[in-house]
């Protein structure tokens, strides 16, 4: 008995950055500097500042946190770890039961990496999809929800419509004054009114208006991950850019000096006192 109790602490322990932190920004700083994070991902966080952005989210180690199409686990190598020992954290994934073979080769290759490593042995595997989007979560437990570059895919499935359903269901998730925390590819205020929907960039303001239609307050957006460099007017759309490169070696070199995309950052709150 002694045995098990002594290897759950080591395990705690290995797992948790948390339990050698003096307080939640250290965590933070310790769960992006875990052993679990692979190189090409921890070199990506001169685009995506994942300390500044959760920090700014008001992810701490002991919340309860929603990742919505956590995709290849870019971040759940992050909320894994600082979440391990005093928080919970639900993946949001493609549904199991689905006709759509993208969609199951993904969810496959994601619970590939779930079982790849201890630290995700308290990962929870929900299912979100648009249009069914209401088992990411039990009503009311989260204190925070996180979508990442997600907005552009949902409004090319269901429009404004389709986009409120799925705030909504955020919404619900949450607990009343819990966060809903929104990085997406920013499309430039003057290209609003152009052909923009398959470019893979999305409208500030309409994402605002969209939240906030759902029952969001707008609490915040900060500048974190923004690129000035980026001018929202490539052939390929936002992968035109890294990491993806659509366009391969054609201006490979211009296109990596741009870097990755201009991103709005979005604190929206739920009301702590709702109707």
């Amino acid at each position: 008995m002694k045995t098990i109790k002594l290897v759950t602490m080591l395990s705690a322990l290995l797992l948790s950055p948390l339990t050698l932190a003096d307080d939640a920004a250290d965590a933070l700083q310790m769960a992006v500097k875990h052993h679990n994070r692979s190189a090409e991902n921890a070199a990506r966080d001169q685009y995506r500042h994942p300390v500044e952005t959760l920090a700014f989210f008001d992810v701490k180690p002991d919340s309860t946190v929603v990742e919505i199409s956590p995709g290849g686990g870019w971040y759940t190598e992050i909320l894994a770890p600082l979440l391990a020992a005093h928080g919970t954290y639900y993946a949001a994934h493609f549904p199991a039961e689905t006709d759509s073979d993208y969609y199951k080769r993904n969810r496959a290759a994601f619970a590939e990496k779930l079982a790849s490593d201890p630290v995700y042995n308290r990962v929870q595997l929900t299912e979100f999809a648009p249009g069914n989007s209401s088992a990411i979560a039990p009503a009311g437990s989260a204190d925070v929800v996180l979508t990442f570059r997600n907005l552009h895919n949902w409004y090319n499935s269901g429009g404004n419509d389709g986009m409120v359903a799925i705030f909504k269901d955020f919404y619900k998730a949450l607990k009343p004054g819990g966060v809903l925390g929104v990085v997406e590819h920013r499309l430039p205020a003057d290209k609003a009114s152009g052909d923009w929907v398959k470019t893979g960039y999305f409208p500030q303001q309409l994402a605002i208006e969209l939240a906030q239609k759902a029952g969001f307050v707008l609490e915040d957006s900060s500048e974190i991950n923004a690129n000035p460099k980026d001018t929202a007017d490539y052939p390929g759309g936002v992968w035109t850019l890294p990491p993806v490169l659509r366009l391969k070696e054609q201006d490979r070199t211009k296109y990596l000096a741009i870097g990755e995309s201009d991103r709005m950052t979005l604190k929206f709150r739920k009301p702590a006192k709702t109707e």
